[in-house]
C-alpha cells in the first residue's frame, strides 16, 4: 500500500515537472517571438532650443527630449538617433535609412505627399524679428517686397512660401540658406536682410543670450491663421511599417500630453506651456 502510494505521488510529481518544463517552453517561445524594432530618428541639430548638440557633444533640445517621451511610452520599439545636414534628414526618410525625423517641423500639402505627419508637438507664436533702428516694418502686411534668410523645409520658410502664394503680385523676397539661426539674426541686427520671421520663445532667448539689438513685433490673430499651420510635427517615413509606427507614436504623444510631461518639457526649454491642445 505504502509503495503505491510512494509511486502515485512519483507521477504526479513527473507530470507537474513536465508541465512547468512546457510553460517554460512557451514562455520561451514568446520572449522570442518579441521582437523590439529599431527606428533612427534623425535630426540636423538646428534650430537651437528644439534641437541642438551641447557643449559636451550630447543631442539634446525640445523635439528630441519630446522623441525620448514619445517611445518611452512604446517599449516595442528601441530608438537611437543620427545627426546629418538637414537636407539629408528628408533624403534619410525617403530611402528610408531613417524612420523618424525631428526638426521643428511645419506642415505643408507637398511634404504630407511624401511623409506621414504625427500630431502636433509644439504650438508656434510667430513674431517678425526686425534691427531696432528698422521703423519701416509695423506689422505683416508690411513684409511685401522685404527681404529674409531661411532655412528650406523649417516651418518659417513653409510659412512665408504660404503667404507667398496668396501675394504673389508682391511676394516676400525669400534667400534660402543653411547658416545657424544666430549668423542669420545677426544679418538683420546689421540690416543685411530686413526681416525674420520666427518663434518667439526662440526669439526671446537669442536676444537675451546674444544681446541682439532686435525688435519683436506682435502678429494679429489674422496674420497668424494665413501664415499656415501654427504647429510643429515629427515626420515619418512612408515605408510598409509607417503607417504602423505614425499611430504608436501619436498614442504615445496622447499619453505625455494626458500625463502633462509634455508641459514639462516645454516649462522647461521655453518656460511656458506651448504644448498643443
Amino acid at each position: 500500500m505504502k509503495l503505491k502510494k510512494w509511486y502515485s505521488f512519483l507521477v504526479l510529481g513527473v507530470v507537474l515537472l513536465t508541465g512547468c518544463d512546457d510553460q517554460n517552453k512557451n514562455v520561451n517561445v514568446n520572449t522570442q517571438n518579441t521582437k523590439v524594432e529599431q527606428i533612427v530618428i534623425a535630426t540636423s541639430g538646428a534650430p537651437s532650443p528644439f534641437t541642438t548638440v551641447d557643449e559636451k557633444g550630447d543631442l539634446t533640445g525640445y523635439d528630441i527630449d519630446v522623441v525620448r517621451a514619445i517611445f518611452a511610452k512604446l517599449p516595442q520599439y528601441k530608438i537611437s538617433f543620427e545627426v546629418t545636414e538637414f537636407a539629408s534628414v528628408l533624403a534619410g526618410l525617403d530611402s528610408q535609412r531613417y524612420q523618424v525625423g525631428a526638426n521643428n517641423y511645419a506642415m505643408n500639402e507637398k511634404r504630407k505627399e511624401k511623409y506621414f505627419y504625427s500630431d502636433p508637438i509644439f504650438k508656434n507664436q510667430y513674431v517678425i524679428a526686425v534691427a531696432k533702428n528698422n521703423n519701416n516694418i509695423n506689422s505683416f502686411h508690411d513684409l511685401n517686397g522685404m527681404s529674409t534668410e531661411v532655412t528650406p523645409g523649417l516651418n518659417y520658410a513653409t510659412a512665408l512660401e504660404t503667404y507667398n502664394q496668396q501675394n504673389a503680385n508682391n511676394p516676400v523676397k525669400i534667400v534660402y540658406s543653411e547658416a545657424d539661426l544666430l549668423p542669420v539674426l545677426q544679418h538683420v541686427e546689421s540690416g543685411q536682410y530686413d526681416f525674420q520671421l520666427i518663434d518667439k520663445v526662440m526669439l526671446s532667448q537669442f536676444i537675451s543670450e546674444h544681446h541682439l539689438n532686435l525688435k519683436i513685433i506682435e502678429l494679429s490673430k489674422e496674420d497668424e491663421d494665413r501664415i499656415a499651420s501654427p504647429f510643429s510635427y515629427l515626420l515619418i517615413s512612408k515605408s510598409a511599417k509607417g503607417e504602423q509606427l505614425t499611430q504608436d507614436i501619436n498614442d504615445g504623444i496622447q499619453k505625455i500630453i494626458s500625463s502633462g510631461e509634455l508641459s514639462q518639457i516645454s516649462q522647461r526649454y521655453f518656460g511656458a506651456d506651448y504644448s498643443p491642445n
